[in-house]
């Protein structure tokens, strides 16, 4: 975070605010000062924008904190003998304390089922992180008080398709529009998202704007370079590949993960790594990426999916919960779709996240005493809860996490319009019914037909996924398995035998996720705790 000392306040700061053309001032800090100074606690509610920032009141002896209202920007902190300590890096609160606190096993619990911490946990006891959508006030001696200063309102006040079409893409330009940069360049995947981005920068900024991808050399299913240049050509960019083999994926493995403060269970974070680092050779230190659009318009096609889980479970009268709650426990609970039934019959909460690796099932038979955490209640709407609890677990957390540490990494900064305050808004505010339409992202491919290619829009959607189960296995082989073994001997968290399963089914690209999440937990903690 940058600094910036004022007569009585000290301003700690990172991100960048959007609309500053509402202010007096064009500079953050001034910006941030004449705010505290007028409105006091609630100003933060005024911005619109990445952030991630501290106040020291001299005066009153008091620090202010907040994060926006995604959590693009972290923000760590700790108190020892009233010293009130924070940063937006874990490792710097570790070097001003010196010494290395136990292991929170509760944020291992979050992370072994969702990929990384979330809620105020982190890895280590004592080390908090403050939430997205919260600001914190700590004065020494007196409790510590933390309150969110947004909560998203799910009231139906659009019901009419093409009102919400027409608002919707007013919106995603000017979302575009105030994330306008010198030099226009996106990440393009070769999806919907990241395409139609381009498409409307590229209309925006009238220039001939560069996009970058990434590719395989090897296991060409996982490989969307032939979409990414269809996007390009459409649009006319200055279009940047980026091909990686095993070779290069192994070289990067451990250095991109000693970028992180904790355990990612994100398996991209590795191409996205090495994807950043090119893309710095060309000089450009900002991009605009597609992330969030799949939670906020039903991309996913696990959301129709759950939806028909929920429309089975509505169907369903007493009884016949009755009847189906005798015979559950015979049936193989193996797979995911069982343990959804499971679910139903239960009458437990379907739908936990698109994150979800770990089920709770399956962390009992992992954790010889599985650490517990309270999960939310959902809301009433499967589509409101759905998208609510991905952007919650699933985006403010392993998704902009993985954004923010390969970027900042590189000297980049990675910006998403679609994570917009304005956008967040309005899309919860439309009927429910409308943003399911007949297909997935459905209101969002009918703005997309006037700016990409049919084809873009009609494809079968991949996901950013990369063949980094079989470069492992390749390269490390039953290794993986012994490192895992070796901290669990010293941890004794888990179940041996269900580990050695695990690592069966991975073998043979079953699994892998889950693998994959002890394997990166294991390499942390031998690195931090038995070195």
């Amino acid at each position: 975070m940058k600094k910036i000392d004022f007569d009585d306040l000290v301003i700690y700061f990172e991100g960048e605010i959007y609309n500053k053309n509402i202010f007096s001032f064009d500079d953050e800090f001034l910006i941030i000062e004449h705010l505290y100074k007028n409105f006091g606690f609630n100003f933060v509610s005024k911005l619109d924008g990445v952030f991630s920032f501290c106040i020291f009141d001299k005066v009153k002896n008091i620090y202010f904190c907040a994060r926006d209202r995604f959590g693009n920007i972290p923000f760590f902190y700790t108190i020892k003998d009233d010293k009130f300590i924070f940063s937006s890096s874990i490792r710097e609160i570790l070097s001003q304390i010196s010494y290395i606190p136990k292991i929170n096993k509760v944020a291992l619990s979050k992370y072994i089922q969702y990929f990384s911490t979330f809620g105020e946990d982190t890895f280590y006891k004592d080390i908090y992180k403050l939430e997205e959508a919260t600001y914190l006030v700590y004065e020494p001696h007196k409790e510590l008080i933390k309150k969110k200063y947004f909560k998203i309102n799910t009231y139906k006040a659009i019901n009419d398709e093409n009102r919400a079409l027409n608002d919707l893409e007013e919106i995603l330009f000017t979302s575009i529009e105030k994330r306008l940069i010198s030099s226009p360049s996106t990440l393009l995947s070769g999806g919907v998202d990241s395409s139609l981005v381009s498409a409307i920068y590229t209309k925006i900024s009238g220039k001939k704007i560069d996009t970058f991808s990434i590719g395989y050399s090897e296991y060409k299913n996982y490989c969307e370079l032939d979409f990414a240049k269809i996007t390009s050509k459409h649009i006319g960019s200055n279009h940047h590949e980026v091909i990686i083999d095993k070779k290069t994926y192994i070289d990067n493995f451990y250095s991109t993960l000693d970028n992180f403060d904790e355990p990612h269970g994100d398996s991209a974070s590795i191409p996205l790594n090495i994807l950043l680092k090119n893309v710095n050779q060309f000089g450009v230190n900002k991009l605009l990426s597609g992330e969030g659009a799949d939670e906020l318009f039903l991309g996913y096609d696990n959301y129709s999916k759950f939806l028909k889980y929920y429309k089975f479970r509505d169907s369903l009268s007493d009884e016949q919960f009755s009847f189906l709650d005798e015979i559950i426990g015979a049936l193989q609970n193996n797979t995911k779709e069982s343990e959804y039934l499971r679910r139903v019959v239960k009458k437990q909460t379907v739908y936990n996240s698109f994150g979800e690796i770990f089920n709770d099932i399956q962390k009992k038979k992992l954790f010889v005493n599985v650490p517990t955490f309270k999960s939310e209640n959902p809301k009433k709407d499967p589509v409101d809860w759905m998208s609510y609890i991905d952007l919650k677990l699933w985006v403010s957390n392993p998704v902009l996490t993985k954004a923010y540490i390969a970027s900042s990494s590189n000297s980049l900064e990675i910006h998403t319009p679609f994570l917009d305050n304005d956008i967040l808004k309005y899309v919860f505010s439309i009927d429910s019914d409308i943003k399911v339409g007949n297909t997935n992202k459905y209101l969002l491919k009918n703005i997309a037909q006037k700016y990409i290619p049919t084809e873009i829009i009609n494809r079968v959607k991949k996901g950013f996924n990369s063949p980094y189960n079989e470069w492992l296995q390749s390269e490390f082989g039953d290794s993986i398995l012994g490192i895992i073994l070796e901290v669990n001997k010293e941890t004794k968290f888990f179940n041996e035998v269900y580990l050695k399963h695990i690592y069966s089914l991975a073998s043979s690209n079953k699994f892998k996720q889950h693998l994959y999440s002890l394997f990166i937990f294991s390499l942390w903690y031998r690195k931090t705790y038995l070195q």
